[in-house]
């Protein structure tokens, strides 16, 4: 089907949602220990459909995470998970123009329709 990047400094959240994408016929690659500043060359090399990045973790956000992913390709889907429901966070996603904001904890079917819009 698609290749899908899963970006989470949580390998809790990367396993799980490898698991959800791969049962639907996904090759998921995960990146856990990324620098930003690697994030352009590494999707220009694997080259996704799909990009799928936590908002909250310790060296950047989701919203930093997109705008690196489509500074490599324009237009590349990009969905976004949070915990967090802060309308400025909600405004900024928004105005970046990610494919899907979804909120945790997460449910595979929310997860796998989501995949299917943006794709």
């Amino acid at each position: 089907m698609s290749k899908i990047v899963v970006i989470d400094d949580s390998k809790f959240m990367r396993n799980l949602l490898t698991r959800f994408l791969e049962s639907a016929g996904h090759e998921v690659i995960s990146w856990g220990d990324v620098a930003a500043t690697e994030i352009p060359a590494m999707v220009l090399a694997q080259d996704p459909d799909l990009v799928i990045t936590d908002f909250q973790m310790p060296l950047f956000d989701g919203l930093s995470v997109t705008r690196l992913v489509r500074s490599a390709k324009p237009g590349l889907p990009v969905v976004v998970l949070t915990a967090s429901h802060d309308p400025l966070v909600m405004k900024a996603l928004l105005l970046e123009e990610v494919n899907r904001i979804l909120h945790k904890p997460l449910k595979s079917e929310e997860l796998l329709d989501a995949v299917r819009d943006a794709l």
